[in-house]
């Protein structure tokens, strides 16, 4: 048994990434399961949400109001991702219908996608501050809250459809989702106390929920990439738009922290760079074109190999200051 969680422990993301993307090739391939795909696909659009949202539930058990202290970093952070979200949106807005559209669409869901709740467990091995990464996943959880509702609408208008209309019904998909995990979480807290002390041994279940939603959410992006019609070379673009906003949130995070010290650095990088990828491919498949979904199952492999190149390079670094090194 021990040996089994130490395996997923270490394997849950290319387990999670390579089962989501085998299944649905089976369901849409194999000849006696290709009549459940449909069934099978409409479960995982209803069933993927809610396994993000027990898993912020879980995490969020963990953070007391008193956690969230906002640093001068966290403002920089949230007016880059409000800022930077406000003017792709507007650019994509204006442009037609192609694959140049899709791929500004990738963008602007990646600079908006909020922090992932995993994130204090990089940054706390790096050596940043694991308080002021929780306080940044509660404030860009938030803010995504907020803008997502009032922007995808004029990103990609529904028919006929009135902005306040659209507003409302992405506000009733997006805050159940995001905001209220957390108010649920603290209400437990604060009023059934015996209830969030039960709760507290279960939070390590997150992390497979988290493993759990990232499968169907492959599964779903995987879906979308073969129904788009998107040719080899788009793909290939939307890879490249993918690991480009990695590199620069990771490198945007650094530098707007680097003025307030080397941890303070490392925590802003892991805050801005280490996004919810399951929520992003959740967003883009339901209220953008689908297949820009493709683009959070990329950025999150490509957020983790960074992370393991930067655990690579701190080892390297705390070894070389070792005595009789």
């Amino acid at each position: 048994m021990k040996d089994a969680k130490t395996f997923l422990d270490t394997w849950m993301l290319p387990l999670a990434l390579t089962t989501g993307i085998t299944v649905y090739l089976l369901f849409r391939f194999v000849p006696f399961m290709m009549p459940s795909e449909r069934a099978v696909s409409a479960f995982a659009k209803e069933f993927q949400p809610i396994a993000v949202a027990c898993m912020l539930f879980l995490q969020y058990n963990k953070v007391s109001p008193h956690d969230i202290k906002i640093q001068k970093w966290h403002i920089w952070l949230l007016a880059l991702q409000a800022i930077g979200f406000v003017f792709l949106a507007l650019i994509t807005s204006g442009m037609e219908e192609g694959i140049w559209k899709i791929l500004m669409e990738c963008a602007t869901l990646c600079i908006i996608c909020p922090t992932a709740a995993a994130a204090g467990v990089i940054t706390d091995k790096l050596g940043g501050s694991l308080s002021h990464t929780i306080s940044y996943t509660v404030l860009s959880n938030c803010l995504a809250a907020i803008m997502i509702p009032l922007l995808i609408p004029v990103i990609n208008s529904t028919d006929g459809a009135t902005f306040g209309y659209s507003f409302l019904r992405i506000c009733k998909r997006v805050f159940p989702l995001l905001i209220f995990p957390l108010l649920l979480a603290w209400f437990i807290r604060y009023c059934i106390k015996p209830l969030q002390h039960f709760l507290m041994r279960y939070t390590f279940l997150a992390f497979y929920l988290w493993g759990i939603s990232l499968t169907f959410a492959m599964f779903l992006a995987t879906r979308a990439l073969l129904n788009s019609g998107v040719s080899v070379s788009g793909a290939m673009l939307i890879g490249i738009v993918s690991f480009a906003c990695t590199l620069f949130q990771f490198y945007a995070g650094r530098k707007a922290g680097k003025p307030y010290g080397k941890i303070e650095s490392v925590t802003a990088g892991q805050a801005l760079g280490q996004k919810n990828t399951g929520f992003l491919i959740w967003l883009g498949y339901s209220f953008l074109t689908p297949v820009t979904s493709v683009s959070g199952g990329l950025y999150a492999i490509f957020q983790n190999l960074f992370n393991s190149w930067e655990l690579h390079e701190h080892d390297e670094e705390i070894e070389a200051k070792e005595p009789g090194a």
